[in-house]
């Protein structure tokens, strides 16, 4: 898979987490506080600035109160 590409499905799977996050009315420094780290760490992946490692994005969603499969689906129908 290009870079392009990857980076791509990245963006896709960080607009559905935050999607999901703003659709919850959450804020950033919530989902922050759950995952016990810097509110500029969900700013920085939300805005494509860094990637998630797969851990981190099931602890997101879990953060976010979603299965990881929901998010997978959903970006699998766009």
């Amino acid at each position: 898979m290009s870079k392009s590409a990857t980076f791509s499905l990245n963006k896709k799977i960080s607009q559905l987490l935050a999607a999901e996050r703003k659709k919850r009315g959450l804020t950033q420094a919530e989902i922050a506080a759950k995952l016990k780290k810097p509110q500029s760490f969900v700013s920085k992946y939300e805005n494509g600035q860094r990637q998630l490692t797969t851990a981190d994005f099931v602890s997101v969603c879990k953060a976010l109160g979603v299965t990881p499969a929901s998010i997978l689906n959903a970006f699998d129908k766009n």
